[in-house]
């Protein structure tokens, strides 16, 4: 009787260890899996599809954040090059929302009073395009550099846009142009 409950207890043991997990440190993550691209033999034409898997963390997470809005700009630093005092202070940077959800501009807001944008207030879909004006106080005389702060929907906050340019004097004898920064 004591080598028949010696021969169960054994192959208990055997059991339970057959179906024991490994450690933490063991466990290999299943790669995760993308998306399935064509394979190309010649241009054009398809031969057959292949499983592209990702296997470190930052292919996986850089596939996991492109959901969402995505403000992608044509430039964000536009330069006004050397302009004369009064000129027109209108630049416009052009962006897209190439996401997969509706971009939300909440806010925007110049680094100083002298710098006054404006931006849409209704939800920009993907694939659409649209534009923020900026206003420089081109009255004021010198070299400028400033900054745009967007506060937006996308993961990567803030968002920031630059001008930067210098106004000379205007010549003698000319008539100075009105400048009106908030009249849009």
């Amino acid at each position: 009787m004591k080598k028949l409950l010696s021969l169960f207890a054994l192959c208990a043991l055997v059991v339970t260890a057959g179906f024991a997990q490994p450690a933490k440190e063991e466990v290999k993550k299943a790669p995760q899996v993308a998306e399935m691209k064509p394979a190309f033999d010649k241009p054009g034409k398809v031969v057959k599809p292949v499983l592209q898997t990702l296997e470190t963390a930052e292919e996986v997470e850089a596939v996991e954040s492109a959901d969402g809005p995505k403000m992608t700009f044509e430039q964000t630093t536009m330069d006004y090059g050397e302009i004369v005092q009064n000129s027109d202070p209108l630049r416009v940077f052009n962006f897209v929302n190439d996401g997969s959800e509706p971009l939300i501009i909440k806010h925007a807001k110049g680094s100083c009073g002298c710098t006054v944008p404006r931006y849409p207030k209704e939800p920009i879909m993907p694939g659409e395009n649209a534009v923020i004006e900026v206003r420089y106080d081109t009255k004021r005389i010198g070299p400028f550099n400033k900054s745009i702060r967007l506060t937006t929907n996308v993961q990567e906050q803030p968002i920031m846009l630059y001008i930067k340019g210098k106004v000379s004097k205007a010549p003698a004898g000319l008539p100075a142009a009105p400048s009106n920064l908030n009249g849009f």
